[in-house]
Formats: C-alpha cells, sequence, structure tokens
C-alpha cells in the first residue's frame, strides 16, 4: 500500500511546504517589518535570525505533520487500508 500512497505523499509534501512558507511570511510580518533574516548575509542580527529559524521550522514541522496526517487519513477512507504504521512501537 505505500507504493500507492507515494504519489499522494509527493503532492501533499508539496502542498506542506507552500502552505507553510506562507504561513510562516505572515507570522513573521506580524513580528518585524522587514523580512526575515537570512543565514547568507553577512551583516546579520544572530538573535533575531534564531527567532526567524524556530519560528520558521516550527510552522514547517507543523504543517508538514498536519498535512501528512490528513493525507493519510484521505488514503485510508479511500483504499480501507493505511500508508504506515497503525500506532508507535513501545519504547
Amino acid at each position: 500500500m505505500s507504493l500507492l500512497f507515494k504519489p499522494l505523499g509527493i503532492v501533499s509534501g508539496l502542498l506542506a511546504g507552500i502552505i507553510a512558507r506562507k504561513t510562516f511570511e505572515k507570522s513573521w510580518a506580524a513580528f518585524d517589518e522587514q523580512g526575515p533574516p537570512d543565514s547568507e548575509h553577512r551583516e546579520v542580527s544572530i538573535p533575531k535570525l534564531v527567532v526567524a529559524l524556530a519560528l520558521e521550522g516550527a510552522i514547517f514541522a507543523l504543517v508538514r505533520g498536519l498535512v501528512d496526517h490528513t493525507a493519510r487519513r484521505a488514503f485510508a477512507r479511500y483504499t480501507g487500508a493505511w500508508p504506515g504504521e497503525e500506532r508507535a512501537e513501545s519504547e
């Protein structure tokens, strides 16, 4: 079943990236009038860079996880098979 889910997973991953990028841009605009700092810039405020990277990472992880889980639920609803593990393994 995971092979059948692969195309849906790719498309949902691209969609998650677009949603996360837009969400980060809007979130950063509420934080600062200037665009987010980039690690490639020579003159950058390290504290501002840390905040921007942490916010961007948190948003990307959240959106990717939610979109992936939603895609898996839709796949299971239409095929009757869950593409992945049913439960987290006990440690």
